[in-house]
């Protein structure tokens, strides 16, 4: 066809041509007809100059060779059903070798061979007649057939060798043009210009390679590396933009491909030496997308591709580009992506998931079109999205598949109905093989790509000012995240997460808090680097998004404040989505997350509310939070997310649980190292979460109690307080909870996960922190409050917790713990296993002894009182049970072979915790405080008194000498080392009474309630006590005790020990019926039957049940053991010997006196003599004189002790009046009984007698001479009052008045003789003598006695003892055993009748003549009792009582006496009987003895001699007083002398001659000169009393006699 042909006729043959085409299309199918010089045809109308020619000849070549296709595929229908034997292509050698093919493949083989020659501009074999062609007309052909009919070349050999030989090279070769390209590099090494990339062609090549890799794969495995390598290579940044855009287009095209992707990656990535091409493509993106936002504003390409990757994070020190920030309002209202100041909006391309090119598709475009900003970015932010998405899901969906397999085989495995096991092997195998190298493929797949993604996203995400595009970058983090997960790709799992966390916090802020948490270390350098970086603004993009809210970092050294964008926010709530959809792949990570959430948390001010959920926190606690009205509403949601991410942890399985729990704990300790050294708020998020989780997994507690509650102890002892609260707010939460779940199977019967649950409840009484230990507490009431009658054997714990409370610990945990132990004894205790009983007891104790509140000592001191009370109501049930448990443990120990210990061992546990109670009380009676000791001694008396008696028998040695003597020792060195000093008042503002205001005073009073108590139980508890075999020792030490305490310098305890004395010797044996002691009434109390002999230690009864024959046990109608007799001395004797020890101790006066010695008082003295007749009782067998001197001693030192001029008031009676002291009533009953006791007794006991007259007389003795008591100066007792005036004086020592006593011993001396005169021992111990004696003292003292009362009495005394006494004394004359009392006698008499003490001035005349009389009677005495009997009585003793009658029968006269009384003064009457009794005594008529006629001599020859006496020295005195009249006394006494002279003769004259002697008228004639000379007396009372004196004389004036007459005479 000629070119001048019009186009007309062109277009109507074109149009005739396809009609035919049209027709042979139709007709193919029957025939072959040539095609081919049609082909020609068409092709060279194609390449007219006319337009429209070439338009319709090009469409109808488009036909021809679809039609040629169609033929050879209807071809294959036709002889597919016939099965032909395939001819083998020998190696096709033959590259023409086409004579296999039938005829219509033969044509389309021929065609398409021949367009690969066109195209690569080499002859065609087939098409002759072709002159030429397009490159761009030729690919388009190609790629629409490989497109369209790729079954023909997979299926035919021929068809895929021309693909392999043909086409891929030839796509090659026209690459190289692209490849060689270097944008911008003007001058070239190479000599030879290089060709220039051409648009068409480069866009039409990449469409064939498009569908040569998505149809041809498997067969051109080796050229689809190089297709792909090449496209990686034209996304290079020195590669026109237009070129780089159609290669992010064809990769897209791969992208939504997973499949694909896949294959490439088992081909290439995981072959040993081959390209990592899928890695490669996915690097290459990043690349790309870095590299678009490194385009240099100045068009300098020199910006290398390390510097996107070195500040992929954003780095800290570039500065922002501000021109660039601020590129105006509207733009940035865009989405878009901005980086370094490089905006690049985000253009919307194609539905997600498919790749719908722009500029693959321009195919009529000659020059390379302009691209877009941002369309690049676009498409490759697509394709990033796209191959996550792909990936992700054909991923999970194939092991999610894999999955279900797994567990079908195994429930098929389980069913009952299996096939055979080889079988069932066989298929598993397969399985496992399969599965192995799936994963191997998912793990490289994920290797490959995950540096590359990670890295772009992270840098998108960074750039990204869009909310949507945010959100799809965080979509494929999270869901990459969850993928690595899933397969256990720990490293690109971490990865991913990290840039989440990273997104979610301030840009600076994140780096440091992200590479220490991955570095697990908290150094403090690492927050001061945090601190000065969170000052700055993030010099990235960040600059323009929306702040939404502005808060405190969480930092050692909080500077400034941070900001969060609502970009941030988004990060935060994928973060969460992550943990709450994934967390079960989490793992380690958990630690990035929770670490990320937990500063999110923080700066938003979020705060742990009850059960660990974060509620906003209030404005006061983070004043620098500022949150946007956007935020605000947002929290709430967040919180929530919060806590149902930690509730969805009861979903997880264990292994991801404890991750979980470990990444909190490691946060928490983060947490703990940042608050140490400062009282800051701390970080509570994990602790708070902490306890969220155990909450929700309270089902499976078991598996995380030990960690987490490890770790909240932990937290407990953080120095910080707020982070303490919330670790024991947690704790306790905890615990309470888990008691109160129900548990499957119920706590009830899981005692392991109770004690599991309860311990870290006991491991908080390590801490010391009291905020924990109130907590704690808290705690511990709650439960027992909820869970207190379930507790079982959890109490030891609970009642561990309360008694770990320390004295040091204040008064407000003191008082919680003690409130929770009240709880237990009122409501808990018949709930409790008994084993815990002596827990309680423990614990009660315990609090006693705290001294921060008094009121609890004492109110828990109540406590063990009930505690006994109950022991005592629920005695049986308790001592079952413990004798149960007993057996049990026994049989343990044995098994073991260890030795069973516990505390009293071997008595039976019953007793055991009885003796555990009154252990406990025991030390409380040695507490501190006086008042605790007071309340605890009568507690531990009472309980023993009142509950003893359930004691087995044998237990009673315990108590006495492991509890009673114990405590005794203790008190006794406590008194006895107590302080003296004075205490000033009891604490606050009371008042100490003086009898308390020093230690020892206090301890005083302690000994004294011990003791009582003690020595009450000895007493009514004897009959048990008494049976133990080493009673007498305990007798001993209990006396030992009374005798210190007695003896101790305290008269409060010396004298409550002799009142304990007297208590124990009220005791008597247990012998007869009557004398049982008294037990609680009983009702009808069956007798319990004796089994076995009764030996010392064992109990006589059988045990019975019921507490009515407990205490009836020894009050049966058994007698009780009778102790021999002989022991009971013994017991007594060793009493005895104690009294004495303390009598003589204690009344031996001290060596020197000051104002601080001791002197005994009163009542103490007096009650240790009332101890003597209760004693004697009981000793009087073996009493001997030795004992008797003993008594003695102590009686006479105790009656000696002076007492206080302060306590005189109130011992003392009055001066005046005659009352004995008791202390002296005391001694004279000891002597009384005796007394009485020797009356009664044997003979041998009645030489005591003279002893006890003895002591008696010492007494009398005391009326005239007080005893000395050692040095000591006491004062009269007169005296001594007067003093008590002066307020201030010292307390002086006053000598009692002993007057009534000692008159009182002398009665009973008296009394005494009066039965005793006549014994033997009396007389010979010259008894009488000695009363004598003693008497003499006061008689002589007369007037001078203390008392007027004691002379008097001694006289009457006297004449009555002598008129017992003398009879005596002349019956044992002979014997000469009174001789030396007579003398005695004598004196005595002379001392009275001749006193030498002057009677007061204020004597009345009646006084004076009564005491006359008294003088009278002794004269009586004598002529009635002794002169009488003057033959039994020695000479010299009558001379003596003659000269005294001589001495008053004159008048003896007191020269005080004023004139005016002598005439009253003078002892006429007593004169008058003296001379009486001589003169009768003179001439007494019947002289039957030598002896009488002797007194009679002697008596007149006294009175003789004293007349002239009186008469001389009358005479005298007359002449030298001239006229002075004399003295009235002396002129009486003359007057006296010259009337007896005149009764003498008279009396003379009236005896018988022969009686008179001669010597006698010889003085009496003597007289007569004297008489004469006082004629010239001047008185006329003396000349009448003269006168009738003379007148006798006329008798004797007689005429003289013969001188022998005279001289016989």
């Amino acid at each position: 066809m000629s070119g001048t042909s019009s186009p007309e006729a062109v277009k109507k043959l074109l149009e005739n041509m396809q009609s035919d085409l049209r027709a042979l299309s139709l007709e193919c199918k029957k025939k072959f007809p040539p095609v081919k010089e049609a082909i020609v045809l068409c092709f060279r109308l194609h390449f007219t100059k006319d337009n429209i020619t070439n338009n319709t000849a090009a469409a109808t070549v488009r036909q021809v060779v679809t039609v040629v296709f169609e033929r050879m595929v209807a071809e294959d229908e036709r002889h597919r059903d016939i099965i032909e034997q395939p001819v083998l292509v020998q190696g096709n050698s033959n590259r023409r070798s086409v004579s296999t093919l039938k005829p219509c493949a033969k044509d389309a083989y021929m065609l398409f061979q021949d367009l690969c020659q066109l195209v690569n501009a080499d002859a065609p074999y087939w098409l002759v007649g072709m002159t030429e062609m397009t490159r761009t007309f030729g690919l388009e052909l190609l790629e629409s057939v490989l497109n369209d009919f790729p079954q023909v070349f997979l299926q035919h050999q021929e068809f895929s060798f021309l693909l392999k030989e043909r086409v891929c090279p030839l796509v090659i070769k026209l690459f190289s043009p692209n490849i060689k390209f270097r944008q911008g590099s003007s001058t070239s090494s190479s000599p030879a210009p290089v060709e220039k990339p051409y648009f068409p062609i480069c866009m039409r090549l990449l469409r064939v390679v498009s569908v040569l890799i998505k149809q041809f794969y498997s067969l051109l495995v080796t050229e689809c590396e190089i297709f792909l390598s090449l496209l990686v290579k034209f996304l290079d940044a020195d590669k026109p933009q237009w070129l780089r855009a159609v290669a992010v287009e064809s990769i897209h095209r791969f992208c939504v491909q997973p499949q694909l992707l896949r294959s490439f990656c088992q081909s290439y990535d995981m072959k040993q030496h081959s390209t990592k091409v899928f890695r490669d493509i996915v690097n290459a993106l990043g690349s790309f997308i870095q590299s678009l936002f490194l385009v240099p504003p100045t068009g300098n390409p020199a910006t290398s591709n390390q510097a996107g990757n070195n500040n992929l994070g954003g780095s800290v020190s570039a500065p922002a580009n501000s021109g660039m920030v601020g590129i105006g309002g509207g733009v940035t209202l865009l989405p878009a992506f901005e980086y370094r100041g490089t905006w690049i909006p985000i253009l919307t391309i194609t539905v997600q998931g498919s790749a719908k090119a722009t500029y693959l598709e321009m195919l009529d475009k000659v020059e390379p079109p302009t691209i877009p900003e941002g369309y690049a970015m676009s498409v490759a932010f697509h394709c990033l999205l796209d191959l996550v998405r792909g990936i992700t899901s054909m991923i999970e969906g194939e092991l999610g598949e894999v999955e279900t397999e797994c567990q079908t085989t195994t429930e098929e495995g389980s069913s009952p109905t299996q096939s055979t096991e080889q079988q069932d092997l066989q298929s598993t195998s397969d399985q496992m093989d399969k599965e192995i190298v799936s994963r191997a493929v998912w793990e490289e797949m994920v290797n490959a790509c995950w540096c590359g993604l990670l890295a772009a996203l992270s840098l998108l995400l960074d750039a990204s000012t869009d909310e949507a595009a945010t959100e799809n970058i965080l979509k494929a983090e999270l869901t990459m995240a969850a993928l690595c997960g899933r397969l256990g790709l720990v490293t690109s799992r971490d990865a991913f997460i990290t840039a989440i966390c990273k997104g979610s916090l301030p840009p600076h802020y994140a780096l440091t808090v992200l590479n220490t948490t991955t570095a697990a270390t908290l150094s403090s350098k690492s927050y001061s680097v945090q601190g000065q970086s969170v000052m700055m603004i993030s010099p990235s993009s960040e600059s323009h998004q929306q702040v939404v809210a502005v808060g405190q970092p969480l930092a050692v050294q909080p500077q400034g404040t941070v900001m969060l964008t609502s970009k941030n926010i988004q990060c935060m709530r994928t973060l969460l989505n992550l943990a709450h959809c994934h967390g079960a792949v989490l793992g380690t990570s958990w630690q990035l997350v929770l670490a990320t959430l937990q500063h999110l948390v923080w700066i938003l001010g979020l705060k742990p509310s009850s059960g660990g959920a974060l509620k906003p926190g209030r404005a006061v606690e983070g004043p620098s939070t500022v949150l946007t009205t956007a935020v605000m509403t947002d929290l709430p949601v967040i919180s929530n997310i919060l806590s149902r991410l930690f509730e969805s942890s009861q979903y997880l399985d264990d292994v991801s649980l404890h991750h979980l729990i470990n990444a909190l704990c490691s946060l928490s300790l983060e947490a703990m190292d940042m608050a140490y050294g400062n009282n800051k708020e701390p970080s509570l998020f994990a602790v708070a979460k902490l306890l969220e989780t155990g909450l929700v997994n309270m089902h499976r507690i078991e598996i995380l109690w030990r960690p987490l509650t490890g770790h909240l102890l932990e937290v407990c002892q953080h120095p910080n307080s707020r982070m303490r609260e919330w670790g024991a707010e947690a704790l306790t939460s905890l615990i309470k909870a888990g008691l109160t779940f129900n548990h499957d199977p119920p706590l009830s019967q899981n005692q392991r996960l109770q004690l599991l649950l309860l311990n870290p409840l006991k491991e908080m009484s390590n801490i010391n922190h009291p905020d924990i230990r109130l907590k704690q507490l808290e705690c511990v009431l709650q439960i027992l409050q909820s869970q207190g009658d379930s507790l079982g054997p959890g109490w030891p714990l609970v009642l561990g917790v309360m008694g770990a409370i320390r004295n040091d610990q204040g008064e407000s945990l003191i008082r919680t713990a003690f409130q929770c132990l009240q709880l237990v004894v009122t409501d808990f205790l018949p709930t409790m296993p008994c084993t815990c009983l002596q827990i309680v007891v423990d614990v009660a104790g315990s609090f006693g002894l705290h001294n921060q509140e008094l009121n609890i000592s004492l109110t828990s001191i109540g406590l063990l009182w009930n505690i006994s009370d109950y022991f005592f109501q629920r005695g049986e049930t308790i001592e079952k049970e413990l004798n149960k448990e007993e057996a049990a443990q026994q049989k343990q120990a044995e098994e073991k072979g260890v030795v069973l210990n516990r505390p009293f061992h071997p008595a039976p546990p019953f007793d055991c915790l009885w003796l555990c109670l009154y252990a406990k009380l025991g030390e409380l009676c040695v507490d501190p405080r006086p008042a605790v000791r007071k309340s605890a001694g009568q507690t531990l008396f009472s309980t023993i008194g009142a509950h003893g008696t359930l004691l087995q028998h044998s237990t009673w040695h315990t108590v006495i000498w492991k509890v009673l003597f114990h405590l005794l020792d203790r008190v006794r060195e406590s008194s006895t080392t107590a302080d003296k000093e004075k205490i000033e008042s009891g604490g606050g503002n009371i008042l100490i009474h003086h009898s308390r205001d020093t230690a020892e005073k206090q301890w005083a009073e302690t000994w004294v309630l011990t003791l009582a108590g003690v020595a009450r139980i000895f007493n009514t508890r004897r009959y048990l006590l008494q049976p133990l075999g080493d009673f007498s020792r305990a007798w001993d030490v209990l006396l030992d005790h009374i005798q210190s305490a007695a003896l101790s310098k305290n008269n409060e305890v010396s004298l409550a020990a002799l009142k304990s004395f007297q208590e124990i010797l009220q005791i008597v044996s247990p012998v007869r019926d009557s004398d049982k002691p008294e037990t609680p009434p009983v009702v009808n109390v069956p007798v319990p039957v004796l089994i076995g002999p009764i030996s010392g230690m064992s109990r006589p009864f059988v045990r019975t049940d019921s507490i009515g024959e407990k205490l009836g046990r020894y009050s049966s109608s058994e007698p009780p053991i009778v102790t021999d007799e002989l022991e009971d001395l013994n017991l007594w004797w060793a009493a005895w010997n104690t009294w004495y020890r303390i009598g003589s101790e204690s009344t031996k006066p001290p060596i020197t006196f000051d104002k601080l010695t001791f002197i005994p008082s009163q009542p103490f003295l007096t009650a240790l003599i009332q101890i003597f007749p209760a004693l004697y009782q009981h000793i009087k067998t073996g009493f001997n004189m030795d004992d008797l001197q003993k008594l003695g001693v102590i009686l006479h030192s105790a009656i000696s002790v002076p007492i206080s001029s302060d306590a005189s008031p109130f011992i003392l009676p009055s001066y005046t009046e005659a009352v004995l002291t008791s202390l002296q009533e005391a001694v004279l009953t000891a002597l009384d009984v005796l007394q009485k006791a020797i009356c009664v007794g044997p003979e041998n006991m009645q030489i005591m007698y003279p002893a006890i007259f003895d002591q008696l007389l010492a007494f009398v003795e005391f009326s005239c001479k007080p005893p000395q008591y050692g040095q000591l100066e006491t004062k009269h007792i007169a005296n001594a009052k007067y003093n008590q005036i002066q307020l201030f004086a010292p307390a002086e020592w006053v000598a009692l008045n002993y007057v009534p006593f000692a008159e009182r011993s002398l009665e009973v001396v008296v009394d005494l003789y009066q039965k005793t005169a006549c014994h033997k021992a009396v007389v010979n111990e010259k008894v009488l003598q000695n009363i004598i004696k003693t008497l003499r003292v006061p008689l002589s003292l007369k007037y001078s006695c203390p008392s007027e009362s004691t002379w008097k009495l001694a006289v009457s005394s006297l004449l009555r003892v002598l008129s017992i006494g003398l009879p005596v004394a002349r019956q044992h004359a002979s014997s000469g055993k009174f001789d030396s009392m007579w003398p005695e006698l004598a004196n005595t008499f002379e001392d009275f009748l001749f006193t030498k003490s002057i009677p007061p001035d204020n004597l009345s005349i009646q006084e004076f003549q009564r005491n006359e009389n008294i003088d009278v009677e002794v004269v009586q005495l004598i002529s009635n009792e002794i002169l009488p009997y003057a033959n039994f009585i020695p000479k010299e003793f009558v001379g003596q009582i003659m000269t005294m009658l001589n001495k008053g029968s004159i008048h003896s006269q007191s020269s005080s006496f004023t004139e005016a009384e002598i005439d009253i003064r003078l002892r006429e009457e007593f004169s008058k009987m003296c001379f009486e009794t001589l003169l009768q005594f003179s001439f007494s008529n019947k002289v039957t003895t030598p002896q009488e006629g002797y007194i009679s001599r002697m008596a007149l020859s006294v009175l003789l001699k004293r007349s002239q006496d009186v008469l001389h020295r009358y005479i005298e005195d007359e002449r030298l007083s001239g006229k002075c009249p004399l003295p009235r006394q002396q002129v009486t006494e003359i007057i006296f002398v010259l009337k007896a002279v005149s009764t003498l003769i008279d009396s003379l004259k009236k005896t018988q001659p022969e009686n008179v002697d001669g010597n006698t008228w010889a003085q009496v004639i003597a007289l007569y000169p004297t008489l004469v000379e006082c004629i010239t007396c001047s008185s006329s009372e003396v000349c009448s009393a003269l006168k009738e004196a003379l007148v006798p004389f006329k008798d004797f004036m007689q005429p003289p006699a013969s001188r022998v007459q005279n001289g016989e005479s």
